[in-house]
């Protein structure tokens, strides 16, 4: 299967092609249509929806393709599929050659977006923001969501997305995919940070990353690797929290809320509590349990998402960069905000 978008699909129309209008058509024909298909045909078409449907049913095989007709570059079905469903991209193009002064950040999850999100406002001025700027046609496409956050620091206008990807996993398929975007739209932002968790240790967190990059040309920098005109900031979350109230075991970006709310005195406050129900329980609390105990004694009503980013832009600024700098985070998070190096 080939499927040809762009301004430029001329040049792989053939007489077994299939020029197939975007306009007037309803779900039910588009469905229809697909079904038709048998994976030997040439589709060229501007309808999203259509896009939609073929890279769901030739999402397997390697020979199964998007072509952009306007760099003659080509993506797997399986990935047009994986930057649809995870980053709402627009594979119909359009934005060729743009550059901008951008980060993006991806994390495993939303709580983890709403912390880094915090983070970037607490500590280096950024603001959210709505609308991107023409120059950044595709943010406004991927980001269409409301879960996705865009930032713009001062009048300086540098850019930073931070974008939740379903765990780990999600986080270097997300990079991956991206950066192949990169190559077959033509665009560039300056600065990817991908920030998972060590979970065994940091140095299989960073050889994860670092697999997903062997399938592109690179080399290492002093905060990561770089790719083509980007860089890559791998952020590897895990700072061990030790109480005998609070059972760790995993690191997580809760661990630096820990941190956090026993730097800042909340978790004083709230030990008489979690004593009580360790002996209630017969047994420790896990993590995520004492973040709902605080959230409860700091008088936040909404979820965990919420609570982080309040908290963290409630904290003082002494604090929160204390944690970020032993966890090993603060230069890659600075780097990432545009500025060279924060000590």
């Amino acid at each position: 299967m080939r499927l040809v978008t762009g301004k430029r699909w001329e040049a792989f129309a053939d007489e077994k092609s299939i020029l197939f209008p975007e306009y007037r058509k309803n779900r039910d024909e588009l469905i229809d249509f697909v079904d038709s298909l048998t994976g030997e045909e040439t589709v060229i078409t501007a309808s999203l929806e259509l896009i939609d449907l073929i890279a769901w049913k030739f999402r397997r095989g390697e020979e199964n393709v998007l072509i952009y007709s306007d760099t003659g570059k080509s993506l797997t079905m399986k990935e047009v599929y994986e930057l649809r469903k995870y980053l709402d991209f627009d594979v119909r193009g359009g934005f060729s050659g743009a550059r901008s002064e951008t980060s993006i950040l991806f994390v495993e999850g939303k709580t983890d977006a709403k912390f880094f999100k915090a983070v970037f406002k607490k500590l280096f001025e950024f603001k959210e923001r709505r609308e991107a700027p023409y120059s950044l046609r595709f943010i406004e496409r991927v980001f269409e969501r409301d879960n996705f956050d865009l930032l713009k620091r001062g009048e300086d206008n540098y850019y930073l997305a931070v974008i939740p990807s379903e765990g780990n996993s999600g986080v270097t398929r997300n990079l991956g995919n991206f950066l192949r975007a990169m190559e077959v739209f033509d665009f560039r932002v300056d600065r990817i940070g991908a920030a998972i968790d060590i979970d065994e240790d940091r140095r299989s967190a960073l050889a994860s990353i670092a697999g997903k990059l062997s399938g592109f040309r690179h080399e290492k920098t002093s905060f990561g690797y770089r790719v083509g005109e980007t860089e890559v900031i791998p952020l590897i979350i895990g700072l061990p929290f030790e109480d005998d109230t609070i059972e760790w075991k995993k690191p997580t970006v809760e661990d630096l809320m820990l941190h956090l709310i026993a730097r800042e005195g909340l978790l004083d406050n709230i030990k008489p509590g979690l004593k009580t129900l360790n002996k209630s329980l017969g047994r420790k609390l896990k993590p995520k349990e004492v973040m709902y105990l605080a959230l409860s004694a700091y008088g936040h009503w909404g979820n965990l998402e919420g609570f982080y980013e309040l908290f963290v832009m409630r904290s003082r600024f002494r604090n929160l960069k204390a944690v970020l700098k032993e966890a090993r985070l603060i230069e890659g998070l600075a780097y990432l905000a545009g500025r060279e190096r924060e000590r």
